[in-house]
């Protein structure tokens, strides 16, 4: 399509799109996207973008890949939706055999919803409800200072209080807080649960990275001492992987990469390989008889009209056995080699700070007379500087990161390295922000 046909488009859009986390009144034109093949994205004037950030963390394959496409198509020729209270079908039954197999193994219950603050959610009135159906009063709830579940009220109640959640304050639900663990603290974080034990029903966390205050990365082996001691006063696990899940540390979950075991977990963004929206929460045996009983009132309800939609169940089984396939794997392995060698690079440079790796994720902050930042005025900058290299990155203010599909090629990488590091002396010594009002989040 030629310029005139793109920018009607973007004005088009403009007339009746309301875009997430946008500000509307000083946003440029929205990119109208026509196409997608593998790691690139093809605007309408035929310019293409790697996607270095998986379409907000949710791509693993690539778009438009032809496997997944295909396995959709047939199932949209078969059975496109049904109602999953008293109905099933093949697909939700597969995806829920195959899913188990691959969690920890007191994993034994699936319950579907659509998106990720769902998938929440359903994990946090399993837990209330959990006590209530035990007789137990057991409201509190505990969980991680700079934490993001979701944007639904629930999943906005135990995120980390923000500018985000500001106009909300008042309605959320009341949470602890507590700092994400390390050697120093470990043993005053005990004692700070102990104090509410007693009342605390769950606690949430994202495990081994919080994506959305800035990729922070904390170590498996405090968060396996801290989970072991919320155990041992009986506090119920839930583990978010709605982001970690489906290879993005290295390995297939962060789970993998813990000793111990959470009681519920929740998955989104790569479960469909990003085709489709679908939200899943799992949970063990024990919970999940907690709710078998004659008294109809000790039923979860809860539920969404495409719950288990045939379609996304389609997908995410595609998604999943190319995510298993040695290829794959291999390519999984390899990026995070490619990421742990860029970031030996990176932390020589003079214009980066903190520099966090793990798996397929890497992130790195810019130096700014700002504060690190979500608001710190680097971040649009830094976005439009990517775009014009034919690159999306979407930096959450100062701080850049990639997490690029498992597709991508080693050349793919390096090209997104190099135009990284041509980024980065570009803005040596010229990045002077005055700090603002916002401030630190």
């Amino acid at each position: 399509m030629n310029t005139l046909i793109q920018s009607l488009l973007a004005e088009r859009d403009k007339n009746v799109n309301w875009h997430p986390y946008t500000q509307m009144k000083t946003a440029g034109d929205a990119i109208p996207i026509v196409r997608g093949k593998g790691v690139y994205l093809f605007d309408d004037d035929g310019k293409k973008y790697i996607d270095a950030v998986s379409s907000w963390w949710v791509t693993l394959h690539g778009h438009a890949h032809p496997y997944i496409a295909e396995r959709v198509y047939q199932q949209l020729t078969t059975l496109e939706q049904v109602i999953f209270a008293g109905f099933t079908h093949e697909p939700a039954v597969q995806l829920s055999e195959n899913l188990l197999n691959l969690l920890p193994k007191n994993q034994k219950k699936v319950f579907y919803s659509d998106n990720g603050s769902t998938a929440v959610e359903a994990a946090l009135k399993m837990c209330i409800q959990y006590a209530y159906n035990s007789g137990k009063e057991k409201t509190k709830i505990l969980a991680f200072k700079n934490a993001y579940h979701g944007d639904t009220f629930g999943a906005m109640s135990v995120s980390g209080r923000s500018v985000w959640t500001k106009p909300f304050g008042s309605m959320l639900f009341e949470v602890v807080f507590i700092d994400t663990p390390n050697a120093e603290n470990l043993e005053s974080l005990k004692i700070q649960i102990s104090e509410i034990a007693e009342e605390t029903a769950c606690f949430i966390y994202e495990p081994l990275v919080q994506g959305a205050a800035g990729m922070l990365i904390y170590e498996a082996e405090h968060l396996d001492e801290l989970m072991k001691f919320c155990r041992s006063k009986e506090i119920l696990m839930i583990q978010d992987e709605v982001f970690t899940g489906f290879g993005r540390t290295g390995k297939l979950f962060a789970a993998n990469h813990l000793a111990e075991i959470p009681d519920i977990m929740c998955f989104s963004k790569g479960l469909t390989g990003g085709t489709m929206p679908m939200g899943i929460t799992t949970c063990s045996q024990e919970i999940f008889n907690a709710f078998l009983s004659d008294d109809k009132y000790k039923t979860l309800f809860h539920g969404h009209s495409f719950t288990a939609n045939p379609l996304a169940c389609t997908a995410a089984l595609a998604s999943m056995e190319l995510l298993l396939q040695e290829e794959t794997l291999a390519a999984i392995d390899r990026i995070s080699r490619q990421h742990s060698d860029f970031t030996d690079i990176l932390e020589q440079h003079p214009n980066v700070e903190n520099v966090r790796q793990t798996g397929t994720i890497l992130a790195f902050e810019l130096k700014t007379d700002q504060h690190t930042s979500y608001f710190n005025e680097v971040g649009k900058v830094l976005y439009d500087e990517f775009l014009q290299r034919g690159i999306i990155m979407r930096p959450l203010g100062n701080v850049m990161y990639l997490v690029p599909p498992y597709c991508i090629t080693a050349e793919e990488l390096d090209f997104t390295y190099r135009n990284i590091l041509e980024v980065l002396d570009t803005f040596k010594n010229q990045v002077h922000f005055p700090i603002h009002a916002a401030g630190q989040e």
